[in-house]
């Protein structure tokens, strides 16, 4: 395999961060209407006068290597559109976004795949951007054909997969190959039950393996067994950021229980 060299620590450090979205075609009465009943207190206005959904406001935090951190609140509240955001996916209208250390980001399953192009290809092409030679890539197809149980699919466009295969393709590939910084929402948590239960395994080892994690769930057990610190989001803003008990009793609004040793 050949290897990029990496950092000697992963770290990220976000400061003073906002994200906006745009609305298109906004002089429908019906869909301000709709906006801001959804959005309430989050709607301002761009640079160009556009009318846009403020999605993130004023977020701020550090990750050094060794730190779990957690991310709850309600749906809307700005987990996921943090997370796409430490992956580059969003780009911030104010502030930095500086992540040092290779990055893998488990946020949905279709992510940086083609559905043109056939499972082999989809995996080559990841391999190749990861900077693996011709024999890791090789290993790497047969890990995911294996581990996805695509059998003969894996030749055939992924556009043509149920979407069970594809949330296992996506699975399979993005847990292949270990990051120093993974981030992840709770699509990893979908899937059939006989599938989820090996996955779940495999899940475990990659968090364990990663220097820095960042996970966005709504489940309190998930939290309190792999977090280290939680963040409490709102309305695309911090409300509450330290220890997982502490922050998720306030969230709950009740004590919450400790995973067993």
């Amino acid at each position: 395999m050949s290897a990029m060299r990496r950092p000697t620590e992963a770290r990220i450090s976000i400061a003073d961060v906002d994200v906006d979205f745009p609305l298109y075609h906004t002089s429908s009465r019906s869909l301000k209407k709709l906006v801001l009943q959804t959005v309430t207190g989050r709607m301002g206005s761009d640079a160009r006068h556009r009318v846009v959904v403020q999605a993130l406001r004023g977020i701020s935090f550090s990750l050094s290597s060794g730190e779990r951190l957690g991310l709850v609140g309600r749906n809307g509240a700005g987990k996921t559109t943090l997370l796409r955001t430490l992956a580059g996916i969003y780009e911030p209208v104010a502030g930095s976004v500086r992540v040092q250390g290779s990055l893998n980001a488990l946020l949905d399953p279709n992510l940086g795949m083609n559905p043109q192009l056939t499972g082999r290809e989809n995996i080559m092409l990841r391999g190749l951007y990861s900077g693996l030679d011709r024999a890791a890539i090789a290993r790497l197809q047969e890990d995911v054909r294996e581990f996805a149980e695509l059998g003969d699919f894996m030749d055939l466009p992924v556009r043509i997969y149920s979407s069970g295969m594809v949330v296992r393709l996506g699975f399979a590939l993005a847990t292949a190959i270990r990051p120093q910084v993974l981030l992840m929402d709770e699509w990893f948590l979908a899937g059939d039950a006989n599938f989820m239960d090996k996955a779940r395994l495999r899940l475990e080892d990659m968090v364990r393996g990663a220097e820095i994690l960042v996970l966005s769930t709504h489940s309190a057990e998930v939290i309190m067994e792999w977090c280290s610190r939680v963040i409490w989001m709102d309305g695309g803003r911090i409300i509450d950021d330290g220890r997982p008990a502490d922050v998720m009793a306030r969230y709950l609004g009740h004590p919450v229980k400790l995973p067993a040793a």
